[in-house]
């Protein structure tokens, strides 16, 4: 039996973004994962669909596993073999009980790994404009847990703490946090200085509080905190207001259901929580390439009788490209074939493959691709590589102008349905989602996945013109991109919001 392996990640404090390289490469490489209630979805969706998921779900006063059980549920997962990433909230070694878990493994022998993730203590106060260190204020930063175990009080020197000067970062703390403020109080602290309770730090759902030591129990009692939440106390709170930068984000706190397939969705993602957006991804439809199709297999073994390769989107593409992997070719394989792409995206995903479109329509739809590819004259034939429900305005418009072409059907696109009571949930909130649509079939498989829902109250931000008449039929309210392009589309949410 092969010897398995633990290694620990740090997913740090709640922003996908902020997960280092390598803890999202030990991710993709996982067998099984073991995960905090602290990681993210967007975090968690990273995780291979074939690996093993197990929840411990800790947090304050509650945990779905004991401590114990999680450190010897680790060790029999590496004893059968198995790679186990153990995926916890910020950094696994900054009160994150990451040596307790190493301890048992080191005792038997397994092989193990840490991967430090951004702890929350720094990154949460930079998001809420607070820099830990300054030197116009501080000259030291003090990072205390604020735990406090049920029935006994704070083990915390608050003396040396308010002597030392420095910026008090306090972690898990909320529960405590009255006994936090009166202890440095008591410890000779001035009661107007600065302190703030960051609420869900690097989230969209981030709320920053300031107050000063005097009165933040009271404010943050009004304003109903919650766990997690980082306290920190400093003059550095002060600059909150001037630094603070996430909250100025055009999208921020904005949901926002991404529908595209689930590798085609991290680009709209990563852009729209680059603006401040929460995120759902919701893919609606996946692309399977026909397997094996002899249509595909002979147009380009004759590839040289026609003048123009045609794409309808990236799927196609990445189609063609597997054909060519699987049976020992490449590139190459296509000779000097002109090639038409419907638009940038398109092209994007031959660039992959050192290769880039001829032909690109000013408008990204099959009727604006027929008729561009009319008027550039072919002699030869048309080779068109699409999917089965392929729109017949490219063909009609070759039709008319009596161009002859191969249309080749070489993939299907499916309605998957996960997820879809968590997307109902979003949608019975008081303000619903933007959802976006990337093309017709993904209106077609938002509403096969969702079926009797009220889509009235929904905005449907459509890239083109017939993904919006597809959304009508359902009575979406739509607003829709300027240009079929990822681009354009986020420019319109920003104008709607």
């Amino acid at each position: 039996m092969k010897t398995g392996q633990v290694i620990l990640v740090g997913a740090g404090p709640g922003d996908p973004g902020l997960l280092t390289i390598k803890g999202r490469q030990a991710i993709a490489s996982a067998e099984v994962v073991v995960y905090d209630r602290l990681v993210s979805q967007a975090i968690l969706d990273m995780i291979p669909p074939e690996a093993e998921r197990i929840n411990v779900g800790k947090e304050s006063s509650h945990h779905i596993m004991p401590q114990e059980q999680i450190n010897t549920l680790l060790l029999e997962k590496a004893r059968s073999g198995k790679r186990v990433v153990r995926l916890k909230g910020g950094d696994p070694f900054l009160f994150g009980r990451g040596g307790e878990e190493l301890e048992l493994l080191a005792q038997h022998g397994i092989p193990f790994q840490e991967i430090p993730g951004i702890t929350s203590a720094i990154a949460v106060p930079a998001y809420g404009g607070i820099p830990v260190t300054h030197r116009d204020f501080c000259s030291s930063l003090h990072i205390i847990t604020g735990h406090q175990r049920a029935g006994k009080p704070l083990d915390i020197r608050f003396d040396a703490l308010v002597q030392a000067g420095g910026t008090l970062v306090f972690l898990m703390g909320v529960a405590a946090l009255s006994n936090i403020c009166s202890g440095l109080l008591q410890a000779g602290m001035a009661p107007d200085m600065p302190a703030a309770v960051v609420e869900r730090g690097t989230t969209p759902a981030q709320r920053p509080i300031l107050a000063t030591i005097s009165t933040l129990p009271a404010v943050a009692e009004a304003e109903q905190v919650k766990s997690p939440s980082i306290i920190i106390v400093g003059k550095v709170c002060s600059l909150s207001s001037q630094f603070d930068w996430f909250d100025k984000l055009p999208l921020k706190g904005q949901n926002i259901i991404v529908t595209r397939p689930k590798e085609r969705a991290g680009t709209l993602s990563n852009r729209l929580r680059a603006l401040g957006a929460e995120v759902t991804e919701f893919p609606c439809i996946e692309t399977v390439p026909c397997v094996p199709c002899q249509e595909l297999d002979l147009a380009v073994e004759q590839i040289d009788s026609y003048e123009w390769l045609t794409f309808t989107s990236p799927a196609g593409v990445s189609t063609l490209m597997g054909l060519l992997l699987r049976t020992g070719r490449d590139v190459r394989a296509l000779g000097r074939i002109k090639i038409a792409a419907i638009g940038p995206g398109t092209d994007r995903e031959l660039r992959k493959y050192g290769l880039r479109a001829d032909l690109i329509p000013t408008v990204y739809d099959g009727a604006h691709l027929g008729e561009a590819l009319c008027e550039a004259r072919p002699q030869g034939p048309v080779l068109i590589v699409r999917a089965q429900l392929g729109t017949p305005a490219l063909t009609e418009a070759l039709e008319r102008n009596h161009i002859p072409y191969e249309d080749v059907r070489c993939y299907e696109t499916r309605y998957p349905c996960s997820e879809a009571e968590q997307i109902h949930n979003l949608l019975e909130q008081e303000t619903p989602p933007i959802v976006t649509f990337t093309s017709a079939s993904t209106v077609t498989g938002f509403v096969s996945a969702l079926g009797n829902a009220d889509y009235s109250r929904i905005i449907a931000a459509c890239i083109g013109a017939q993904t919006e008449a597809e959304a009508k039929k359902y009575h979406l309210h739509t607003i829709t991109a300027k240009e079929a392009t990822i681009e354009s589309l986020i420019e319109r949410i920003m104008e709607g919001v």
